[in-house]
Formats: C-alpha cells, structure tokens, sequence
C-alpha cells in the first residue's frame, strides 16, 4: 500500500515539475506586466498586440515563426521520408551488421547539439556551402531522421514478416507493396516519428545557431535568444508559446485517439 502511494506522488510531482513552468508562463500571459511573475491583473491585451501586430518588432517575430514552422514542415517530412526507408533498411539486416547500424543510428540522437552544429559548419565550410535556409533545412534533417527510424522500427517487428512477400508472390511489384502493404502498417509510426521530428525542429537552437549563417535568418529560438541578450524577453512572447503548446498538445491527442480508434477496430476484428 506504502509503495503504490509513494508511486502516485512521484509520479504527480514529476508531473508538476514538467509542467508548472508552462502553466505559470500561459497563466502570466493573461496579464500586462512587462516583468514575468507581477500580475496586474486580467487582461488579454498581449494576446491582442500578437495578433494585430501592434508590439514593437511584430513583423520580425512573425518572419522567424514562419521559417520556424516551414523548416519544420519541411525538415520532418524529409526526414520521415529517409527514415522509414533507414528502418525498413535496418529491419531486413542480420547480425552484426544490424546492430552496428543500430547503433551508428542511435549517435546523432546522444550526441549533444552543441558537437553537431558546430560539425555540420565546419562541413558546410570545407565543402564552400553558402550558409542560410538551405543549409538549417540539411542540418535539421541530419538529426531528425534517426528519431524516425526509432519510430517506425518496433512497427516492423510488430508485422508480420509473410505479408510482404505474400503481395509479391500475388503479382505485386516491390513499390505496389511498399505502398500497398508496408506503408499502412508502418503508419502510426511514421506519424509518430514525424511529430517527434516536427518538434525536434521546433526546439532546436544550437545547430540552427550554427547553421544559419549572417544572412539575418532567424528562427523563434534564435530570435529568443538575441531578444533576451537585449535585456529581457518581450512580454508577447508568453502568449505565443502558450498558443504554440496547445497546438502541440491537440495534435498529439488528435494523433493518440485516433491510433485508439484504429486499434480497438482491428481487435474487434
């Protein structure tokens, strides 16, 4: 009885501790105050200057949301492209060849961001690669694909490996049954590996900071980040990330229920 009680309580303060600091920014972000913490009372005038553009430097935050939100897009369905080809790659090999993959696989995703961006611009430098949107866009996609393909392959262990081969020995091609047959199991999880890497991408400053270049590219973090070297962050930015995590968290229950779904149809048949 002891342990299930000591149990619930780590887990609800491990809860807390995860999302206090959001629901502390999106509470404050119902308020004036330029300082984070002083309330002055109920107000929803930051929501209002985000949307009308009536903050200082709106047309700059909107220019990083906007290549912030397309480098993701794009970066994410790249990867998500590459990386279920990777895991289906992955899925077919034996041995030690296999786990030597595996694990090459699995470096990006320990190695910190700080060592990857600082890689990737030296090798767009010794290559003579001008640095810009080209280059953020190559650099996000270097380390989203691996989450990808740790996406997708408990779903091939999942299927049944028959399947596949029972299409080519009815007269399908190997790309009618990659379409026909692997794509819709592999589903769920490269939807999940394209959420995974779509927030990655979002998050992701310190290869992006490397990436960038000098032509004035900025995506939200950057941005962030030089608005806080300036003396504080501005007070419009609450709204936006409370605006940014309800986006984030209906997709993911949008996503969850309807594999629910899909999986309570497949157990009643």
């Amino acid at each position: 009885m002891m342990k299930k009680i000591l149990a619930k309580c780590y887990i609800w303060i491990l809860l807390i501790l995860l999302y206090a600091p959001i629901l502390f920014i999106a509470v404050f972000s119902f308020t004036e105050s330029k300082v984070l913490g002083n309330w002055t009372g109920f107000s929803t005038q930051l929501y209002q200057n985000l949307f009308t553009g009536s903050m200082q430097g709106t047309g700059s935050l909107m220019r990083a949301v906007e290549n912030t939100l397309l480098i993701a897009l794009i970066a994410a369905g790249i990867s998500t492209l590459l990386g279920t080809v990777a895991a289906i790659g992955i899925h077919n090999m034996r041995g030690r060849k296999r786990q030597v993959i595996s694990f090459l696989n699995n470096i990006p995703m320990i190695n910190p961001d700080i060592i990857t961006g600082v890689s990737l611009f030296l090798l767009f430098v010794f290559l003579h690669i001008s640095q810009g949107y080209v280059t953020v866009v190559l650099a996000h996609i270097s380390f989203c694909t691996p989450y990808v393909v740790l996406s997708v392959l408990p779903k091939l262990t999942q299927m049944n490996p028959n399947i596949y081969e029972a299409a080519l020995d009815l007269g399908a091609t190997p790309g009618q049954a990659l379409r026909k047959v692997l794509i819709p199991q592999l589903r769920p999880g490269m939807i999940s590996g394209f959420v995974l890497a779509f927030t990655m991408s979002l998050d992701d400053f310190a290869v992006t900071f490397f990436t960038r270049g000098t032509v004035g590219l900025d995506t939200l973090s950057t941005y962030i980040y030089t608005d806080a070297r300036k003396g504080g962050l501005t007070p419009e930015f609450r709204p936006l990330i409370t605006i940014m995590f309800l986006c984030v968290l209906l997709l993911l229950l949008f996503i969850n229920i309807r594999q629910f779904r899909a999986e309570k149809k497949q157990n009643l048949k």
